[in-house]
């Protein structure tokens, strides 16, 4: 071996060493691998950042963005709650939940269809009275398996993709990976159908921040419009619409007039109905029965065009001059440009309208107003704002406008209108143009610590080909192959990407086993895109481990997961993506 071949081996083997031990995040261990290449010369200097403007970091960050804004447009809600309610079986739910994960996760990123997917499992778990954690896993492999059909939809198909344009001059394009994914994402919907038994029957999930925050018995009120699904029809009829998640506590008619909230009241135009419940059951029940929050017509401003109107929790501290006044009598929009959405108090059941409650230290409120000027509020106010969770109670939802968005780009991808990183980062910049996220969302969204990761290891990962390291670890596989036909070669890089994602990061995985592999089929003389189809299912099928997948990470701690779980259920499903995934590559994208 060269001294280049030595110090590239070096620092890949350390680079995994890191990994594996945990002790510093990968973001940091990539950036100290690039700074370690470029000082020991395999990185030159002028190439150092150049992974920071690759193709693969603005399509994960713009698949990103476009993903957080169909998670708030709502609409896989609206469909959920008309399909689910029918449902009550956990084998029914399970089924339901994976299968609309793997779907969603086709147009976007998977990361992003598993965390809008989420909140509906809970309460798919209250409504079956199951733990969340006969859900939340089989999500999670659903997602990644999904994840596998589009060239978006995970992060090592994308990267396989730049592959292949070094190589051939053309990367694969957006639906290249649809035959061999569907094969795959469908095996592991039936698979998990059952499957989900082979985990623990009650966990509780890790407790955090935002749950010890979980105030459940805000009030607000919200107008009956002309455009209400429940216009005409009887109390009963909205109970039933908000899913048993909010209590409507008192109505008022003609502004004036309080009438009990009887089930067989009928609502008119114009009614405001007392509504309790947390914010996030509140935000979902308005909006599916259209209702028109308190407040939306008194809008608040804000001083720039860089300043943004959003909600937050407060809490009325001992010095407040909001203590023993009511929103009414305060002037509080009038005065301070600041609307009071919701209230909430320790044991009690408020049935007066918001602007009548005479408030006290300790209640807590959602007020909405310019994020800018907030602060300078409420030290005048004396409140003291709650950290832990975003609060979208009355911000508005673009609807339909996000996923329109996210089918234009596809489309124009499909058809070699447009390269897939201009298409979705001009998807990205509409979203919120056109109001679906906020800019402070958008940054949001962005998984910055994934961005570093892949800037700083693409230089890294290119340096064991240009040392010639990959032709030196292909010719040991070469060797070992020779005796295999093109199945045992194509189930050894499977295999060996599937075992390398749990350390290395299903990204940094493709980054490392992607030149290899197609080293290994020239030497071979088989066809690289079978060995890099190959790769992009071995580094995206991570099941053993809660690491090797932000996926997997994400539900960890909210299924009350422990790290051994996974194999239990992950282990029979690698075996099935491995015994399937061959035969379905060898078919659609033959080696020889």
């Amino acid at each position: 071996m060269t001294q280049a071949q030595v110090f590239a081996f070096a620092i890949l083997i350390g680079l995994m060493v890191a990994f594996i031990w945990g002790r510093l995040r990968y973001d940091l261990i990539a950036v100290l691998a690039l700074l370690a290449a470029v000082f020991t010369g395999i990185v030159p200097h002028q190439a150092a950042f150049s992974g920071f403007g690759d193709d693969i970091v603005i399509i994960v960050a713009s698949a990103l963005v476009v993903s957080a804004a169909i998670e708030r447009s709502g609409v896989i809600e609206v469909f959920l709650h008309r399909v689910a309610p029918s449902v009550t079986s956990v084998q029914g739910q399970v089924v339901i939940l994976v299968t609309t994960v793997s779907v969603l996760s086709v147009f976007i990123k998977n990361i992003g269809a598993l965390a809008m997917m989420i909140p509906v499992a809970f309460q798919m778990a209250r409504r079956s009275k199951a733990s969340p954690s006969a859900f939340l896993m089989p999500m999670a492999f659903g997602s990644l398996l999904g994840g596998l059909t589009t060239l978006v939809g995970t992060s090592p198909n994308i990267v396989v993709s730049r592959m292949r344009e070094e190589l051939t001059g053309r990367p694969f394009n957006m639906f290249d990976f649809t035959p061999v994914g569907i094969g795959l994402a469908a095996a592991g919907v039936v698979f998990l159908a059952f499957g989900y038994r082979l985990l623990p029957g009650e966990r509780e999930a890790v407790p955090t921040m935002e749950k010890a925050l979980n105030i459940k018995d805000y009030m607000t009120e919200a107008r009956i419009t002309a455009k209400s699904t429940v216009l005409g029809k009887s109390i009963s009829h909205l109970s039933t619409l908000l899913d048993e998640e909010v209590l409507v506590t008192g109505l008022v008619r003609n502004r004036v007039e309080r009438l009990i909230p009887l089930p067989d009241v009928v609502l008119r135009q114009g009614d405001i109905v007392l509504l309790e419940g947390d914010p996030q059951a509140l935000e979902r029940g308005i909006r599916r029965a259209r209702l028109e929050l308190e407040g939306h017509d008194r809008p608040t401003e804000a001083k720039g065009v860089d300043e943004e109107i959003a909600g937050i929790e407060v809490v009325i501290g001992p010095k407040s001059v909001l203590i023993g006044q009511t929103a009414k009598r305060l002037a509080l929009h009038e005065r301070f440009n600041i609307n009071l959405l919701a209230v909430s108090r320790s044991s009690k059941r408020f049935t007066e309208r918001l602007r009548d409650i005479a408030l006290r230290p300790g209640d807590v409120l959602v007020l909405k107003g310019d994020l800018v000027l907030l602060p300078t509020r409420l030290m005048e106010l004396g409140l003291l704002p709650l950290a832990g969770r975003e609060i979208r109670l009355g911000n508005p939802r673009k609807g339909l406008v996000p996923v329109v968005v996210l089918a234009g780009a596809m489309v124009l991808t499909a058809l070699d209108l447009l390269p897939v990183a201009t298409a979705f980062f001009t998807a990205s910049v509409l979203t919120v143009l056109l109001g679906s996220l906020s800019l402070r969302e958008a940054y949001e969204a962005v998984d910055w610590p994934i961005l570093i990761m892949l800037g700083a290891l693409i230089p890294v990962s290119d340096s064991i080909r240009t040392t010639g390291g990959a032709d030196l670890i292909a010719g040991g596989l070469a060797q070992f192959s020779n005796t295999l036909p093109p199945y045992g070669a194509l189930a050894m890089i499977m295999v060996a990407a599937m075992a390398a994602t749990p350390f290395l990061n299903n990204a940094a995985t493709v980054l490392v086993v992607a030149p290899i592999a197609v080293t290994l089929a020239q030497r071979l003389g088989y066809n690289p895109d079978a060995f890099l189809m190959a790769v992009a299912v071995g580094a995206a099928c991570d099941f053993l481990t809660p690491v090797g997948h932000q996926c997997n990470t994400l539900v960890l701690g909210p299924g009350g997961y422990r790290f051994g779980d996974y194999w239990k259920l992950g282990l029979p499903l690698s075996f099935i993506v491995v015994l399937l995934g061959v035969p379905l590559i060898l078919l659609f994208w033959p080696p020889v």
